[in-house]
């Protein structure tokens, strides 16, 4: 197993990416911290990841907030004795896309809170707990929106943003153990993504999805497994040699 004995912390894991990489997590030995608001769905996630043999711990509140994010690994190392992976996959999309640089102040100051002040956060409450033991790996979900305009330019912002903390940060830990990197999605099949959170019937996600995946050079939207695996590569032992990087996983989008 690539993350036996291993203990990680998921951010907004009560769907989409984050409850595919707790339970890809927990398939490969971890024990997971399910860190959301949303406590049906975290509670969810912890139902899949026990059901897989794992132990698994719920932390409900806001992690965009230091107290908030340091109450999530204070729970990771007071119930399972450490803290060796941090996945900062908590984040929301950009509704108004039309003339998005005229998004509302409250919009724009939402999107950066959640997306990019949430990374910042999680890694200053999580990095001393690591640098203790001198490893751990953090794992920050961008988007190819940092790269492409797509998303909205208030969504784009933060996540061109985590592009840089990624790579800044990893410079300044590269010698102490702890590494950094980052996954930037592209069209992916998500809750978030389809329409669902909208109140579109399944038959027009399907549509909505399709549309996404005929920009794709593969001639698909990918899945959140796509990006489960990809956050478990660098995770991993597999990955030790590798940080302040970026894993795009767009199905060939970004080079169409």
């Amino acid at each position: 197993m690539k993350l036996a004995g291993r203990v990680a912390i998921v951010t907004g894991g009560s769907s989409g990416f984050g409850r595919a990489t707790a339970e890809r997590f927990a398939a490969e030995g971890a024990r997971v911290v399910v860190a959301d608001l949303d406590e049906d769905g975290g509670k969810e996630t912890c139902r899949r990841v026990s059901a897989l043999g794992s132990d698994a711990e719920l932390v409900v509140g806001d992690v965009s907030a230091l107290v908030g994010a340091q109450r999530a690994i204070d729970r990771a190392l007071e119930r399972f004795g450490g803290l060796d992976v941090l996945v900062n996959n908590a984040g929301i999309a950009q509704s108004d896309l039309k003339d998005s640089w005229n998004t509302s102040e409250d919009t724009w100051d939402r999107v950066v809170r959640v997306n990019l002040r949430s990374v910042y956060a999680c890694s200053k409450a999580a990095i001393p707990a690591m640098l203790e033991r001198a490893r751990g790996s953090i794992v920050n979900v961008a988007s190819i929106a940092a790269s492409s305009p797509v998303g909205g330019s208030a969504y784009a912002a933060t996540k061109g943003a985590i592009l840089s903390y990624t790579r800044q940060v990893a410079r300044e830990l590269a010698d102490r153990g702890v590494r950094m990197n980052c996954v930037s999605p592209g069209f992916m099949r998500t809750p978030m993504s389809t329409g669902e959170r909208l109140g579109l019937s399944p038959e027009q996600q399907d549509a909505r999805i399709a549309a996404f995946g005929e920009r794709v050079p593969m001639g698909r939207a990918g899945s959140v497994d796509d990006i489960a695996n990809a956050i478990l590569y660098l995770a991993s032992d597999e990955s030790a040699y590798v940080t302040g990087q970026e894993i795009v996983v767009d199905g060939g989008y970004l080079v169409r």
